[in-house]
């Protein structure tokens, strides 16, 4: 039977909250997930999650109750709130907390004595306590520790993976209090196979995940770095790490362009809070302009190789770039860094640049970055393939591509062409 004690809101419904809600709705009688989107809300009635992370049967079938800015009543029912909300960067790469901040609100005025409030957006030591608890007070006329508890769980889902789910990560947990942290053990704990860990104070939480992020920053950061060097070398990066990857302990990460809500965004909220108490990071912002300048690199490099390939023609180089989200077999365009490379190639004067990605949405890429996806039927005529993103779609049809749209380079980010399969007259590159 299902648990009837808490009656839990999950407040955002994105690649985070919808698999936590849809989860917590097969053991619990009472899960509302709540989303400011209507169209997001629309979506999920219909059955279709445009994250693909919860296929359309489990949508037809799951208890939970969705709730938009229309229905926000039905929060007004429960005791137990979930906030999963974005937790993203400015223009000039400060915390912007207005989307938890604005969780806050809505939530306070649905808080009553006994409730647990438990965030998962990732954000710097003290936020939940020292940000999140005194809006949560103001608007709810309730005391903290009194009349309301804090709890946090950082999130630990990634986009995309069909192995490590929700389920089958360890979850981090911790709370103010012991009797709060036994509520989140109960509702965490029957939809977390893989066990619980349990932080001892809620700031120790709070900066195990930031740093989680961080510390893959640097590590790709690393050998973004060494594919530069190397370059420089004329020695091929994925070839070094091949031979160095058979060393017991060496780390396998490779380069790349880091964009996205997590990797390319956590830094920069730890580097923050340090800011604020007088101390200036070295190594993690050193690793955050290395990985931000990579764009830049790998347009400076296919144009490079345009020079040196055999003109065909006077005329502006026509590049197809493959792939816009920010990483490969997931929809997402938050925070892609492939924008940045289209810009560089243009920012030349002597490109044109055609985009096409299998998963993105069109009128998204065009409102946020300004680029109009075409279908690959136009990639006619190219002088050059830059495989950007290494989606599934394109094992097959970017060989396809580059023989028939007679490519003279091809710019293979993340090394997923097969060198052998081109011909001998194409210049390839890869990091």
């Amino acid at each position: 039977m299902k648990n009837s004690d808490e009656k839990i809101a999950v407040i955002g419904l994105g690649y985070v909250g919808l698999p936590v809600a849809v989860a917590l709705a097969n053991s619990f009688e009472t899960v509302v997930g709540f989303d400011v989107s209507t169209k997001r809300i629309a979506a999920l009635e219909q059955g279709v999650d445009a994250t693909g992370e919860i296929v359309g049967s489990d949508l037809a079938t799951t208890s939970l109750r969705l709730a938009g800015p229309d229905s926000v009543e039905l929060l007004r029912e429960c005791n137990f709130f979930v906030v999963t909300v974005p937790t993203p960067i400015d223009a000039h790469n400060n915390p912007d907390l207005e989307p938890i901040r604005s969780a806050c609100r809505l939530i306070g005025p649905y808080l009553r004595p006994g409730a647990v409030v438990v965030f998962e957006s990732t954000v710097y030591p003290g936020v939940t306590e020292d940000i999140c608890g005194p809006l949560l007070e103001a608007e709810s006329d309730l005391v903290r520790g009194r009349d309301f508890h804090l709890g946090y769980s950082p999130e630990r889902i990634n986009p995309g993976d069909k192995e490590h789910r929700l389920e089958s990560i360890v979850k981090v947990i911790a709370a103010e209090d012991s009797a709060t942290l036994s509520r989140l053990r109960t509702v965490y704990g029957a939809i977390v196979t893989a066990g619980l860990h349990e932080a001892p104070t809620i700031k120790v939480a709070e900066a195990a995940k930031v740093i989680e992020n961080t510390q893959r920053d640097l590590n790709i950061a690393l050998m973004n770095e060494l594919a530069i060097i190397l370059d420089k070398m004329d020695v091929r990066t994925a070839d070094v790490l091949a031979a160095a990857g058979t060393k017991w302990n060496f780390l396998r990460f490779s380069p790349g362009l880091v964009g996205g809500h997590c990797i390319g965004v956590d830094p920069y909220y730890l580097t923050h809070a340090s800011e604020a108490l007088g101390y200036e990071p070295q190594v993690i912002l050193a690793g955050r302009r290395i990985n931000n300048a990579m764009g830049a690199f790998v347009a400076e490099k296919t144009m490079a190789m345009q020079g040196a390939a055999r003109d065909r023609a006077a005329r502006p180089k026509r590049i197809g770039v493959l792939g816009l989200t920010f990483k490969e077999n997931v929809p997402d365009l938050r925070n892609s860094k492939v924008p940045d490379l289209v810009a560089e190639l243009q920012r030349s004067g002597d490109a044109v640049v055609l985009v096409h990605d299998p998963l993105a949405d069109r009128a998204e890429a065009l409102s946020e970055y300004g680029i109009d996806l075409i279908d690959l039927d136009n990639f006619a005529d190219l002088d050059a393939v830059v495989v950007a993103v290494p989606h599934e779609a394109y094992q097959s049809a970017a060989y396809r591509l580059i023989e028939s749209s007679a490519a003279n380079v091809v710019v293979d980010i993340r090394a997923m062409i097969d060198r052998s399969r081109l011909s001998p007259t194409v210049s390839y590159w890869s990091l």
